[in-house]
């Protein structure tokens, strides 16, 4: 994580019910309950983040992926359209 200065305030409402759980696991981990709130907050913010970045494939899909891009599809009438339009505009005809 960038900087180690904590200049940001996050605040959130909850139950009774959840602030006692949430004080109950900060006092069994010996953190305070920022620091326990701030932390597992982190952890599910990364976990979230990484599923979602990672694409992973089992192996019959994994084949399939690099097969496809062994040989990729010609451009379309479109694309190709798209192209000679880039390629007119940078002076490259």
């Amino acid at each position: 994580m960038a900087g180690t200065t904590k200049e940001q305030r996050l605040e959130t409402r909850c139950t009774a019910d959840q602030k006692a759980l949430i004080a109950r696991a900060a006092a069994l981990s010996g953190r305070s309950v920022t620091d326990f709130a701030n932390s597992t907050l982190v952890e599910a913010a990364t976990r979230i983040i990484r599923e979602h970045e990672l694409i992973s494939l089992n192996a019959r899909d994994s084949r399939a992926f690099v097969a496809a891009l062994g040989k990729p599809a010609a451009p379309g009438g479109k694309l190709r359209k798209a192209a000679a339009r880039y390629a007119a505009s940078r002076g490259k005809e």
